[in-house]
Parts: structure tokens; sequence; C-alpha cells
């Protein structure tokens, strides 16, 4: 009888040890997935996400910081005014970028014209720099605008690179040649011979001879 007490005493006892310790790893184990479903949700920081492009974004244009290729030169000289006459008369001078066009006379006519102004303080080279895109029209204006805003910082950069774009090579070549062979004409003066053979050198402005060159040229050209 005894025995059979203690059967049943351990009959009943058992599911509840075993639900107890069920009880215990349930309140365990949730914990230990719910730490795992928070770790795979941590927030994603800013900086590691990937910057999002919209069609507006290529659409955008940049405003150029300069809208003329010549920088304004730097004088001591405050608010400088160009006459409007001045103006008037550079554009009489046109310069359209054809090949029929005489590169050294427009730029001989360009610079008479703009030593008609002198201001104090003031250099000539100043005055050239500044109103010379008015003496432009067409395609070499286009060609002008083609350089990197303010770009061009002096005169003589401009003269440069303008003779080098429309003064051809052939009239270079035809230049150096009229230069090499210059001869005195029979009834030509030496003053009138000198003046012929500076003017032989003017039109052909980037001729790239010295000047003890130049002068043994005229020398060998002039008559015994």
């Amino acid at each position: 009888m005894e025995k059979r007490r203690r059967i049943l005493q351990e009959r009943t006892t058992q599911p509840s040890l075993e639900e107890a310790q069920s009880s215990e790893s349930s309140s365990v184990f949730p914990k230990l997935r719910e730490s795992k479903v928070g770790a795979s949700k941590a927030p994603i920081m800013a900086e590691d996400q990937p910057q999002r492009v919209t069609l507006e974004d290529y659409s955008s244009s940049t405003v150029p910081q300069f809208f003329t290729s010549i920088a304004q030169p730097k004088v001591l000289a405050h608010n400088i005014t160009y006459p409007h006459s001045l103006i008037q008369l550079i554009q009489g001078n046109l310069f359209y970028g054809l090949p029929n066009e005489d590169l050294y006379a427009h730029l001989a006519t360009y610079i008479e014209i703009c030593n008609t102004l002198k201001i104090v303080g003031v250099l000539e080279d100043v005055v050239r720099l500044s109103l010379f895109s008015f003496s432009l029209v067409g395609e070499a204006k286009r060609w002008l605008h083609s350089f990197k805003g303010n770009g061009l910082k002096t005169w003589e950069e401009v003269v440069e690179k303008f003779l080098k774009k429309y003064f051809l090579e052939s009239k270079t070549v035809e230049g150096k040649a009229s230069i090499s062979s210059f001869h005195q004409f029979p009834d030509e003066s030496l003053s009138e011979a000198l003046e012929r053979f500076r003017s032989l050198l003017r039109k052909t402005p980037i001729h790239g001879f010295s000047e003890p060159i130049q002068l043994k040229n005229f020398i060998d050209g002039l008559r015994p």
C-alpha cells in the first residue's frame, strides 16, 4: 500500500517539474530570439545609404562665372567711361574673319583709333584690351568667345592668338619671301625703299626675322 502511494506521488509531481523547466526555457529563449531579431532590424546610418539622384540633378546647369574671354584689366583710375563716339569709330572698322580680309590693316586701324583716347592712370594696352571685342563680328566674334572666361589677360596675348588664327600660313610664307628677296626699285629713293621695306615687315607681323637679319636683307637689296 505504501509502495503504491509513492508511485502516485511521483507521477503527479513529474509533470509539474517538466512544466517548470519548459516555462524557464521559454522565458529564456524568447529573449534570445528577440535579441537576434532586434539585431537584424538595427537602424541603417544615413551616411551608409546611397545618395539618391533625381532627374532634376541631371537637368540642372551651372551658371558660368565669367561671360567674356577677355579679363577686365586692373587700373588705378576709377569709373572709366569710354565715349560712345569712340566705340562707333571702332565698329566702323569691323573684322569678320573672312579669308580675303586684311588682318594687318584691321589691327593698325584699331590701334590708331584707340590711341585717340587718353585717360590718366590708364595704359594704352588697357584701352585696346577692353575695347577689342567691339571690333569683331560674326565668326571672329565667336572665335573670341570660344576661349575660357577671363582667360585672355594681356593685349600681347590677344594679338598673338588673333594672328595665329587669322593670318594664314600661306600669307606668312609669301610675306617672308618678299622680305628676304627685297630689292630697291630703279627709280626709288633710299627713304622710299626703307618705307616699303618697313611696310613688308608690318604686313607680315609673324615673319620671325630678328633685327640684324632685317637690316641685312634691306642692305643687300639696295642698288649698288
